[in-house]
Protein backbone atom coordinates (compact mmCIF):
# COMPACT_ATOMS: atom_id res chain seq x y z
CA UNK A 1 0.00 0.00 0.00
CA UNK A 2 3.32 2.33 -0.05
CA UNK A 3 2.87 3.19 -3.76
CA UNK A 4 -0.56 3.43 -3.98
CA UNK A 5 -1.52 6.53 -2.04
CA UNK A 6 -0.10 10.29 -2.18
CA UNK A 7 2.28 10.98 0.81
CA UNK A 8 1.17 14.38 1.70
CA UNK A 9 4.20 15.06 4.23
CA UNK A 10 6.89 14.13 1.13
CA UNK A 11 4.78 16.15 -1.09
CA UNK A 12 5.27 18.97 1.55
CA UNK A 13 9.03 17.99 1.80
CA UNK A 14 9.38 18.10 -2.38
CA UNK A 15 8.22 21.92 -1.98
CA UNK A 16 10.31 23.11 0.37
CA UNK A 17 13.22 21.57 -1.18
CA UNK A 18 12.09 23.32 -4.73
CA UNK A 19 11.94 26.33 -2.33
CA UNK A 20 15.45 26.39 -1.09
CA UNK A 21 16.52 25.48 -4.45
CA UNK A 22 15.20 28.50 -5.93
CA UNK A 23 16.05 30.72 -3.08
CA UNK A 24 19.82 30.04 -3.80
CA UNK A 25 19.71 30.27 -7.39
CA UNK A 26 17.40 33.20 -7.86
CA UNK A 27 17.46 34.84 -4.45
CA UNK A 28 14.87 38.06 -3.73
CA UNK A 29 12.91 37.04 -7.06
CA UNK A 30 9.93 36.98 -7.70
CA UNK A 31 9.71 33.03 -8.36
CA UNK A 32 10.98 32.61 -4.75
CA UNK A 33 8.06 33.73 -3.18
CA UNK A 34 5.65 32.39 -5.48
CA UNK A 35 7.57 29.13 -4.07
CA UNK A 36 6.99 29.58 -0.13
CA UNK A 37 3.56 30.75 -1.52
CA UNK A 38 3.16 26.98 -2.67
CA UNK A 39 4.89 25.15 0.43
CA UNK A 40 2.26 27.59 2.51
CA UNK A 41 -0.42 26.18 0.23
CA UNK A 42 0.77 22.81 0.44
CA UNK A 43 0.49 22.60 4.23
CA UNK A 44 -2.56 23.97 4.13
CA UNK A 45 -4.20 21.66 1.73
CA UNK A 46 -2.92 18.62 4.26
CA UNK A 47 -5.08 19.69 6.78
CA UNK A 48 -7.67 20.13 4.48
CA UNK A 49 -7.41 17.00 3.44
CA UNK A 50 -6.62 14.90 6.19
CA UNK A 51 -10.08 16.62 7.51
CA UNK A 52 -12.08 15.58 4.39
CA UNK A 53 -11.71 11.89 5.98
CA UNK A 54 -12.73 12.38 9.26
CA UNK A 55 -16.69 11.63 9.40
CA UNK A 56 -18.71 14.56 10.06
CA UNK A 57 -20.41 13.09 13.67
CA UNK A 58 -22.71 15.90 14.68
CA UNK A 59 -24.47 15.41 10.93
CA UNK A 60 -24.63 11.63 11.02
CA UNK A 61 -26.25 11.98 14.62
CA UNK A 62 -28.70 14.81 13.21
CA UNK A 63 -29.57 12.61 9.99
CA UNK A 64 -30.05 9.39 12.91
CA UNK A 65 -32.37 11.74 14.77
CA UNK A 66 -34.32 13.39 11.93
CA UNK A 67 -34.97 9.55 10.21
CA UNK A 68 -35.79 8.49 13.63
CA UNK A 69 -38.04 11.31 14.36
CA UNK A 70 -39.70 10.51 10.68
CA UNK A 71 -40.18 6.78 11.17
CA UNK A 72 -42.12 7.58 14.80
CA UNK A 73 -44.19 9.85 12.95
CA UNK A 74 -44.92 7.16 10.53
CA UNK A 75 -45.71 4.51 12.96
CA UNK A 76 -48.29 6.73 14.76
CA UNK A 77 -50.14 8.05 11.61
CA UNK A 78 -50.39 3.93 11.00
CA UNK A 79 -51.08 2.71 14.21
CA UNK A 80 -54.00 5.49 15.15
CA UNK A 81 -55.09 6.88 11.95
CA UNK A 82 -55.89 3.56 9.82
CA UNK A 83 -57.18 3.70 6.68
CA UNK A 84 -60.71 2.17 8.28
CA UNK A 85 -60.90 5.07 10.54
CA UNK A 86 -59.76 7.79 7.87
CA UNK A 87 -63.01 6.25 6.07
CA UNK A 88 -65.99 5.80 9.21
CA UNK A 89 -64.92 9.75 9.41
CA UNK A 90 -65.94 10.22 5.51
CA UNK A 91 -62.75 10.85 3.97
CA UNK A 92 -62.29 8.25 0.49
CA UNK A 93 -60.33 5.13 1.09
CA UNK A 94 -58.58 5.74 -1.99
CA UNK A 95 -57.99 9.59 -1.65
CA UNK A 96 -56.28 8.79 1.63
CA UNK A 97 -53.94 6.06 -0.10
CA UNK A 98 -52.60 8.12 -2.47
CA UNK A 99 -52.01 10.48 -0.41
CA UNK A 100 -49.93 8.22 1.58
CA UNK A 101 -47.77 7.25 -0.97
CA UNK A 102 -47.46 11.01 -2.04
CA UNK A 103 -46.49 11.16 1.53
CA UNK A 104 -43.65 8.47 1.82
CA UNK A 105 -42.16 9.45 -1.50
CA UNK A 106 -41.33 13.06 -0.49
CA UNK A 107 -40.31 11.65 3.09
CA UNK A 108 -38.10 8.90 1.50
CA UNK A 109 -36.91 11.77 -1.15
CA UNK A 110 -36.13 14.31 2.13
CA UNK A 111 -33.97 11.29 3.83
CA UNK A 112 -31.92 10.43 0.89
CA UNK A 113 -31.57 14.25 0.79
CA UNK A 114 -29.68 14.05 4.52
CA UNK A 115 -27.88 10.96 3.41
CA UNK A 116 -26.28 12.89 1.26
CA UNK A 117 -25.73 15.86 2.89
CA UNK A 118 -22.26 15.20 4.16
CA UNK A 119 -21.27 14.21 0.90
CA UNK A 120 -22.64 17.55 -0.61
CA UNK A 121 -20.44 19.20 2.31
CA UNK A 122 -16.96 17.80 2.00
CA UNK A 123 -17.63 18.47 -1.68
CA UNK A 124 -18.16 21.90 -1.10
CA UNK A 125 -14.70 22.16 0.94
CA UNK A 126 -13.20 20.60 -1.79
CA UNK A 127 -14.04 22.91 -4.54
CA UNK A 128 -13.08 25.89 -1.90
CA UNK A 129 -10.02 24.29 -1.74
CA UNK A 130 -9.31 23.87 -5.23
CA UNK A 131 -9.82 27.46 -5.88
CA UNK A 132 -6.35 28.66 -4.49
CA UNK A 133 -4.37 25.87 -6.30
CA UNK A 134 -6.12 27.28 -9.48
CA UNK A 135 -4.91 30.80 -9.14
CA UNK A 136 -1.53 29.61 -7.93
CA UNK A 137 -1.42 27.56 -11.51
CA UNK A 138 -2.04 31.17 -13.24
CA UNK A 139 0.71 33.08 -11.16
CA UNK A 140 3.07 30.70 -11.83
CA UNK A 141 2.20 31.09 -15.90
CA UNK A 142 2.64 34.57 -14.98
CA UNK A 143 6.32 34.00 -13.79
CA UNK A 144 7.48 32.63 -17.21
CA UNK A 145 5.22 34.79 -19.36
CA UNK A 146 7.97 36.84 -20.44
CA UNK A 147 10.93 34.08 -19.81
CA UNK A 148 11.49 33.66 -23.91
CA UNK A 149 14.92 32.26 -25.55
CA UNK A 150 14.06 34.20 -28.60
CA UNK A 151 16.11 36.80 -26.79
CA UNK A 152 19.28 35.19 -27.55
CA UNK A 153 19.11 34.80 -30.94
CA UNK A 154 21.65 37.22 -32.59
CA UNK A 155 19.07 38.94 -34.80
CA UNK A 156 17.38 39.58 -32.12
CA UNK A 157 16.23 43.17 -31.19
CA UNK A 158 14.65 44.43 -27.55
CA UNK A 159 12.26 47.77 -27.85
CA UNK A 160 11.98 49.64 -25.04
CA UNK A 161 8.79 48.02 -23.52
CA UNK A 162 11.01 44.99 -23.52
CA UNK A 163 11.56 43.54 -19.80
CA UNK A 164 14.94 43.56 -18.64
CA UNK A 165 16.75 40.38 -19.52
CA UNK A 166 19.47 39.67 -17.24
CA UNK A 167 19.37 35.90 -17.34
CA UNK A 168 22.17 33.75 -19.00
CA UNK A 169 20.85 30.76 -20.78
CA UNK A 170 21.83 28.32 -18.60
CA UNK A 171 19.86 30.43 -15.72
CA UNK A 172 16.59 30.93 -18.27
CA UNK A 173 16.85 26.79 -18.38
CA UNK A 174 16.84 26.74 -14.99
CA UNK A 175 13.86 29.13 -13.78
CA UNK A 176 11.80 27.42 -16.36
CA UNK A 177 12.24 23.79 -15.13
CA UNK A 178 11.52 25.06 -11.54
CA UNK A 179 8.13 26.29 -13.20
CA UNK A 180 7.22 23.06 -14.42
CA UNK A 181 8.26 21.81 -11.26
CA UNK A 182 5.75 23.72 -8.83
CA UNK A 183 3.06 23.53 -11.81
CA UNK A 184 3.47 19.64 -10.91
CA UNK A 185 3.51 19.92 -7.09
CA UNK A 186 0.45 22.07 -7.48
CA UNK A 187 -1.28 19.03 -9.57
CA UNK A 188 -0.23 16.69 -6.90
CA UNK A 189 -1.73 19.01 -4.07
CA UNK A 190 -5.12 18.88 -5.93
CA UNK A 191 -5.10 14.80 -6.55
CA UNK A 192 -4.90 15.04 -2.44
CA UNK A 193 -8.86 16.20 -2.29
CA UNK A 194 -9.39 13.18 -5.05
CA UNK A 195 -7.75 10.96 -3.07
CA UNK A 196 -9.53 12.63 0.42
CA UNK A 197 -13.03 12.11 -1.03
CA UNK A 198 -13.53 9.69 -3.88
CA UNK A 199 -16.47 11.69 -5.67
CA UNK A 200 -17.07 11.94 -9.19
CA UNK A 201 -17.75 15.72 -9.13
CA UNK A 202 -14.77 16.22 -6.43
CA UNK A 203 -12.50 14.60 -9.16
CA UNK A 204 -13.64 16.15 -12.02
CA UNK A 205 -12.76 18.95 -10.63
CA UNK A 206 -9.29 17.97 -9.33
CA UNK A 207 -8.48 16.59 -13.14
CA UNK A 208 -9.10 19.70 -14.42
CA UNK A 209 -6.71 21.25 -12.39
CA UNK A 210 -4.01 18.79 -13.22
CA UNK A 211 -5.00 19.40 -16.53
CA UNK A 212 -4.17 23.33 -16.52
CA UNK A 213 -1.30 22.27 -15.13
CA UNK A 214 -0.15 20.03 -17.45
CA UNK A 215 -0.69 22.18 -20.22
CA UNK A 216 0.98 25.22 -19.42
CA UNK A 217 3.62 23.08 -18.33
CA UNK A 218 4.15 21.90 -21.79
CA UNK A 219 4.34 25.35 -23.21
CA UNK A 220 7.18 25.37 -21.00
CA UNK A 221 9.01 22.92 -21.68
CA UNK A 222 9.04 23.78 -25.56
CA UNK A 223 10.69 26.70 -24.36
CA UNK A 224 13.17 24.44 -22.46
CA UNK A 225 13.52 23.01 -25.79
CA UNK A 226 13.92 25.73 -27.71
CA UNK A 227 16.63 27.38 -25.20
CA UNK A 228 18.61 23.87 -25.36
CA UNK A 229 19.24 23.59 -28.58
CA UNK A 230 23.29 23.89 -29.34
CA UNK A 231 24.42 27.26 -29.96
CA UNK A 232 27.90 28.91 -31.57
CA UNK A 233 29.99 29.99 -29.13
CA UNK A 234 32.70 33.35 -30.27
CA UNK A 235 35.35 30.72 -31.11
CA UNK A 236 32.85 28.48 -33.27
CA UNK A 237 33.00 25.82 -31.40
CA UNK A 238 29.35 23.64 -30.73
CA UNK A 239 27.81 23.25 -27.26
CA UNK A 240 25.36 22.59 -25.21
CA UNK A 241 24.19 24.78 -22.75
CA UNK A 242 24.25 22.73 -19.01
CA UNK A 243 21.30 23.36 -17.27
Amino acid sequence: MLYRNLDPDKIIATAERLKARIAERFPGSGLQNVSEELLDLAVETRDRAQALTVPILWLRALIVLTIAAGAIVFAFFGTFLSFDRIAREGFDFVQGLEATINTLVLAGLGFLTLLKSEERIKRRKVLDGLHPLRSLIHIIDMHQLTKDPVVFHAEFRPTASSPKRVMSRPDLSRYLDYCSEMLAVTGKLAALYAQAVPDTEVVDAVNDVESLGSSLSRKIWQKIMLNGREETTPAGRRTSPKA
